[in-house]
């Protein structure tokens, strides 16, 4: 059996020069801010070893610049908690600001209301003034109506 003569490891083969390439462009479409959300998710290993068609196994073994790249990227992006945190605040900033629009509207009303109160309470009290003033005038007492 013939031996398979060993070659130079210092320098890359064809093959990994391609994939490197592949795995830098993968890399560059997955950190670019785009119009599929991509900036609000954190980029994966998996992810990017899907993208450019290379084995996660080579990518550890062969490519540890690019694998860098993307650590140090994951690590400037928010993590998941972080990013649910902020939308957490958001959603209760926009609560919070229709909750007062309505504590405004609600306030109107109590206003309102008072108000119609006090108006009812006010011809009450001279309705009554009134119809006792007619009682006195004619001397009667009211009578009892039985059904």
């Amino acid at each position: 059996m013939a031996a398979r003569p060993r070659t130079d490891r210092a320098t890359p083969s064809p093959n990994r020069r391609t994939a490197q390439a592949r795995l830098a462009k993968a890399l560059e479409t997955l950190t670019q801010p785009g119009g599929d959300n991509r900036a609000a998710q954190t980029v994966t290993v998996t992810e990017l070893c899907q993208l450019a068609g290379v084995s996660r196994n080579s990518l550890y073994r062969y490519h540890t610049d690019v694998l860098k790249a993307i650590r140090k990227y994951q690590c400037r992006r928010p993590s998941a908690a972080q990013s649910m945190a902020v939308k957490s605040d958001e959603r209760r900033r926009i609560e919070n600001i229709a909750l007062r629009e309505q504590l405004a509207t609600l306030t109107a009303l109590v206003d309102h209301y008072y108000a119609a109160q006090r108006d009812a309470a006010t011809l009450l009290d001279r309705r009554d003034k009134e119809l006792a003033e007619l009682r006195r005038r004619l001397k009667s007492r009211p009578t009892l109506v039985k059904s």
